[in-house]
């Protein structure tokens, strides 16, 4: 059994991942770490727990975390992963860091998108990716994982393909993006009160956002084609799920089947991309607490363009989920362990 170690249990990406780990069959929880709520049970914050993880929250210890644990969970606010995470990793600790603390490998993008000092060169470079579909191999030799941002993980997962089969000019993709509410976290900020977000959909952070660097530097490395993405994220009034619809100039003719034959044949064997019957598209529902991609294709012959839809549950799929995924695939493990739910319908 795996010993876990989660910091940020308090969080929802944390009370995520103790959902899925609850029930893995390789996994155990040893320790549930939160500074801000150290010392009051887990179940205080989230009764949803009882009777399935009743364990106290406890403050950061590191000495005890390498004595506990075989794998370190980082759910926390990005600038917290990057001042704890070196002390472990040279103790040979593996840890996996849902933040963007280790995302970039550019310290001065880091420092320019994030707003805040980045970490030190050596450990931006020992980083690897979690995008699981695209990177399986690096990851179960990593020491570090970098676990992708929601919306890099919903946008790269639909636009890659079309990138390496050369069925889009990657000159011009502009992405729009529409997350629920929990994408913003459980602290409480005028931006996701019930008042503000109720019946309403806006735009926000318009030409900053942190992920839009993310997506850039995963389309060169993994897509070998250098892009400027146009990506735009709505908040929308719903509490969990992430919709992209991305669209592109056809590089050459073809069909929508033949993209959706194209896109079925790259994610063979990957079991949480599912690519949609053809006229059908994806919906934030159809994926709802599981960690599914669901993808839509449709090239318009009369403007010569592509739109790609993918939806994810950001929890899931786009944070802890995948976070999970990888950790199997570093430990050797079957990659759906733990994983095998059903999505949440309606």
């Amino acid at each position: 059994m795996l010993k876990i170690g989660i910091v940020g249990a308090n969080g929802y990406s944390g009370a995520e991942l103790i959902r899925l780990l609850a029930r893995h069959p390789k996994a155990e929880l040893e320790m549930l770490i939160s500074h801000r709520t150290k010392g009051t049970m887990l179940t205080a914050q989230y009764p949803h727990f009882q009777h399935i993880a009743e364990a106290e929250l406890e403050d950061m210890a590191p000495d005890e975390i390498l004595n506990r644990v075989d794998v370190l969970f980082f759910a926390t606010p990005s600038g917290v992963a990057k001042d704890w995470i070196p002390c472990f990793l040279e103790k040979g600790l593996k840890c996996i860091d849902l933040s963007g603390d280790f995302r970039l490998d550019n310290g001065e993008a880091y420092r320019r998108w994030y707003r805040r000092e980045p970490a030190a060169q050596n450990y931006l470079d020992k980083a690897v990716y979690g995008l699981s579909e695209m990177n399986a191999f690096r990851i179960k030799y990593a020491q570090l994982i970098a676990n992708p941002g929601c919306f890099p993980t919903a946008a790269l997962l639909g636009v890659l393909p079309a990138i390496s089969g050369g069925l889009i000019d990657p000159s011009f993709i502009a992405i729009d993006g529409k997350t629920g509410v929990s994408g913003a976290g459980r602290n409480p900020s005028l931006g996701n009160l019930f008042a503000e977000v109720n019946e309403n959909t806006g735009a926000y952070k318009v030409g900053i956002h942190q992920h839009t660097p993310e997506i850039e530097r995963f389309i060169k490395e993994f897509g070998e084609q250098e892009a400027k993405v146009t990506f735009i994220p709505h908040l929308v009034p719903m509490t969990r799920g992430i919709l992209c619809t991305i669209y592109a100039p056809l590089a050459k003719k073809v069909t929508t089947e033949e993209v959706r034959q194209y896109y079925k044949e790259v994610y063979k064997g990957r079991k949480f991309v599912r690519i949609k019957p053809a006229g059908s598209f994806p919906s934030t529902k159809e994926v709802y607490a599981s960690n599914y991609c669901d993808i839509g294709v449709y090239a318009d012959e009369r403007t010569g363009r592509l739109t790609i839809i993918s939806a994810i549950d950001n929890l899931v799929k786009g944070a802890s989920g995948q976070a999970v995924q990888n950790m199997n695939l570093l430990f050797g493990l079957a990659e759906h362990e733990g994983l095998d739910a059903v999505p949440v319908y309606p």
